[in-house]
């Protein structure tokens, strides 16, 4: 199957997949459910301010290449949305965290990854990581590519390939915005704890919204 995805696309077949995994008691998801996993602030990068115009029109995409679907239930009058990545792809639960993970978050080591998508399947260690990686790069349109190392840095990155291929020029310049101009020195080390301390003030600001939300029921 030969698709190219948009930022958005990916994103939304990235969530369905995401939620089918970790929260299966509320899954398939309904349009406004699905905007504000979207738009998320943890487990996404870049994170994405998208209205339901935007996403409605990405899931009419997804579904012109058969890679999602809406769903209605008897006891529901809201349609609500899943994927068809399975159907497509055949992924095993390594695969499908894998390629979750990077359709939500984008290039990663293989650190990186065993450490983010334990979430969807605890990997035994990195080998099983590089192993499974290399199964989605020998897929045939592979599905994973393997990036250039970049200097400084001690592992290379992988990133999906369903919005298409990437060039080396491309990945370059998006390691050096990720690491940061005054890093020069270690940009691998110094852009993994920058994205690291991103990541847990915004699970904190999450926790904090639930918890309102939670302390209101008893007002």
């Amino acid at each position: 199957m030969n698709v190219v995805l948009s930022e958005t696309e990916a994103r939304v077949l990235g969530v369905l997949l995401e939620k089918e995994i970790t929260t299966p008691e509320y899954y398939p998801l309904s349009l406004n459910a699905l905007v504000n996993a979207c738009n998320q602030k943890s487990n996404r990068d870049p994170v994405m301010t998208l209205d339901e115009d935007a996403v409605r029109q990405a899931l009419r995409a997804l579904q012109d290449n058969s890679l999602a679907r809406s769903v209605s239930a008897a006891d529901s009058r809201v349609t609500k949305y899943e994927h068809r990545l399975q159907e497509g792809f055949n992924f095993d639960r390594r695969e499908a965290a894998i390629v979750c993970d990077l359709l939500l978050r984008g290039a990663q080591t293989p650190g990186e990854l065993r450490s983010r998508a334990e979430r969807m399947h605890p990997f035994d260690d990195l080998g099983e990581v590089q192993s499974t990686l290399q199964r989605l790069m020998n897929r045939q349109p592979a599905l994973v590519k393997m990036l250039a190392r970049q200097p400084g840095t001690k592992e290379s990155r992988y990133t999906h390939l369903l919005s298409g291929d990437v060039e080396p020029s491309v990945a370059a310049s998006d390691h050096v915005v990720r690491a940061g101009a005054g890093h020069a020195n270690n940009p691998d080390r110094m852009g993994h704890l920058e994205s690291e301390i991103a990541e847990l003030r915004n699970d904190v600001a999450d926790l904090k919204q639930q918890f309102a939300a939670f302390r209101k029921q008893f007002e």
